[in-house]
């Protein structure tokens, strides 16, 4: 059986090149004390053995990660046809590289997947603080965090428990424009293609749905997806098979706006003038489609700076309000239309 293959430390780098420890690590930071020529054969050989610095050695000799951690469970074929999330990542680099900071980013497939990863960029000491989304029902993270003594905040919430802050939406008031909107369009057949109810934001959004349009909505009213192409398409053929169909449709995002308003085509329908339909996430694409999609308008841009910046406070141990709540608002496009 062959063995396990060591880690190079910097005390074999230096045996290596007969010179001491103190001096091939100046050679590695860059700092003065040594020539140039020593220099470039630190380099040379750490870049030969594929030396890295062990990151709990790095934390106790007084260097700091310098890293912020966003782990996050998605399936990576419906990240990529998000916007959100790029965005939302744009927004905290920006505000994270202004502080001199880096952004460690992972994606796994299950909370247990997550959970490991958090302990072992904790115990590893890669990061300083994470940032985590998506919150479930029950959801171990919040407390999992604080137990590890993470720093974290929680990008959309809030949190039930108050276990971490949060940089949120209003997901109820979101919900509520749109309702608002087509109702005072004349629109009393509502319907909701909404995401798994079993996320937080979701089951929030789905319960101001219910409550929003009493009296006016469709039958199914609700049909939850996993927010993917396929069952954005499925829900809204279920809808259009109903004895009395929808006159409007609320999806969840763009994803599952645009492959319901190609259904609506498929079926011969047009929007808005037979149907119309809105977005709770609003996006270039809601833009570019014909016609443009009224939507719930933020910026993820500017909510993942406020998330970095929130994060960045408790890492210094700055005091900040547990929640800080942002206000939706919508933009009315091409694809509602007074009735």
């Amino acid at each position: 059986m062959p063995q396990r293959r060591t880690r190079p430390t910097l005390k074999d780098l230096a045996n290596r090149l007969g010179i001491s420890e103190s001096a091939a690590s100046f050679a590695l930071n860059g700092r003065p004390g040594v020539s140039e020529q020593t220099r470039k054969r630190v380099l040379a050989l750490a870049e030969e053995l594929q030396w890295s610095p062990h990151h709990a050695a790095r934390t106790l000799s007084g260097i700091t990660s310098m890293t912020v951690g966003f782990v996050l469970t998605r399936d990576v074929q419906q990240f990529g046809m998000e916007t959100f999330y790029l965005r939302l990542l744009t927004g905290a680099q920006s505000v994270l590289s202004e502080r001199g900071y880096g952004l460690l980013f992972q994606m796994t497939h299950s909370v247990d997947e997550e959970l490991a990863v958090l302990r072992r960029w904790s115990e590893e000491r890669r990061v300083e603080g994470v940032i985590i989304s998506d919150l479930r029902r029950g959801d171990p993270r919040p407390a999992y965090l604080r137990d590890l003594g993470l720093p974290a905040v929680l990008a959309g919430g809030p949190d039930p428990r108050k276990l971490i802050p949060s940089v949120t939406v209003d997901d109820g008031a979101a919900i509520r424009l749109l309702v608002e909107h087509l109702r005072n369009a004349g629109h009393r057949r509502l319907a909701y293609v909404s995401g798994p109810a079993y996320l937080l934001h979701v089951h929030r959004r789905i319960t101001a749905f219910r409550r929003a349009a009493d009296g006016i909505m469709a039958e199914p009213g609700v049909i939850g997806t996993d927010y993917s192409d396929e069952q954005g398409r499925a829900a809204t053929q279920r809808l259009l098979r109903a004895a009395n169909p929808p006159d409007a449709v609320v999806f969840d995002n763009e994803v599952l706006a645009v492959s319901g308003v190609r259904t609506l085509n498929g079926a011969g329908l047009s929007v808005p003038a037979d149907i119309s339909v809105v977005s709770c996430e609003d996006s270039a694409i809601c833009m570019a489609l014909q016609p443009a999609l009224t939507a719930v308008q933020r910026d993820p841009t500017v909510f993942g700076e406020a998330v970095a910046r929130k994060l960045l406070r408790l890492v210094h141990n700055e005091s900040e309000p547990v929640v800080e709540a942002q206000q939706p608002t919508i933009a009315i496009r091409e694809s509602t239309r007074q009735r």
